[in-house]
């Protein structure tokens, strides 16, 4: 489904205005100014690498999206200033995506995140994607907690890895705030909890842009003009 890009515009617990759409292609300049006013410690835990900048293949991947696989939504205050962005990657057919969100520091605990989310969630839904999936490092205390909040009707975490667990995330039908996506947003949002580092969204990328290369770079007339068997 194509996104239409239509602006909505949000108003925070605080009285501050977000302005929200998807992603576009000419968003790379936003996405590069966003990275900048994230600190080097938030950069450090949201990508888990002490990177200093994008880089044009970085930017690429983050801003020509297919709004169906992969969609992103991106947030703006009333100057126009990139204030965060929020994005899953669908995982196969079984309905479930992986998803991310940073928020620029000043912005953060403010209802920004939130915000993202909530869009991010209404697209999911009408691209068919039932379930986020948050990969979160398991020794974490923050984490542990997080893991201790799930209620009886969430399904239950899953090893991923040596010291890592995914939650698995149902859509929430009526807003973020006080579902377990809200709650483990908040986590990450204070640096408690690590969800998604930056190795994983970009290896999920490369995978997909792989896979289209590929499908484009075959013959398209392959099969024709075969004898009959």
């Amino acid at each position: 489904m194509t996104a239409d890009h239509e602006i909505s515009e949000e108003t925070l617990r605080d009285g501050s205005t977000l302005f929200l759409r998807e992603v576009r292609p000419d968003d790379k300049g936003a996405i590069a100014e966003g990275f900048e006013r994230l600190s080097p410690e938030s950069r450090y835990r949201r990508f888990f690498t002490p990177m200093n900048r994008l880089s044009d293949a970085d930017l690429k991947y983050l801003t020509e999206v297919d709004h169906s696989d992969h969609e992103a939504v991106i947030a703006f205050d009333r100057d126009g200033g990139p204030v965060g962005v929020a994005r899953y990657v669908r995982i196969g057919d079984d309905g479930e995506a992986e998803v991310a969100v940073a928020v620029a520091d000043d912005w953060q605990g403010r209802g920004a995140g939130t915000a993202l989310l909530e869009r991010l969630v209404q697209r999911a839904r009408e691209n068919g994607v039932e379930r986020f999936v948050a990969s979160v490092l398991s020794e974490n205390a923050e984490a542990l907690e997080l893991f201790r909040s799930i209620s009886p009707g969430d399904p239950s975490p899953r090893r991923a890895g040596p010291g890592q667990v995914e939650l698995i995330i149902e859509l929430p039908r009526d807003g973020v705030r006080g579902t377990l996506l809200g709650r483990a947003l908040r986590s990450a949002a204070g640096g408690r909890v690590e969800i998604h580092p930056w190795r994983l969204i970009k290896d999920r990328l490369q995978a997909i842009g792989d896979a289209r290369a590929r499908s484009h770079s075959r013959d398209p007339s392959e099969g024709e003009n075969r004898p009959d068997r």
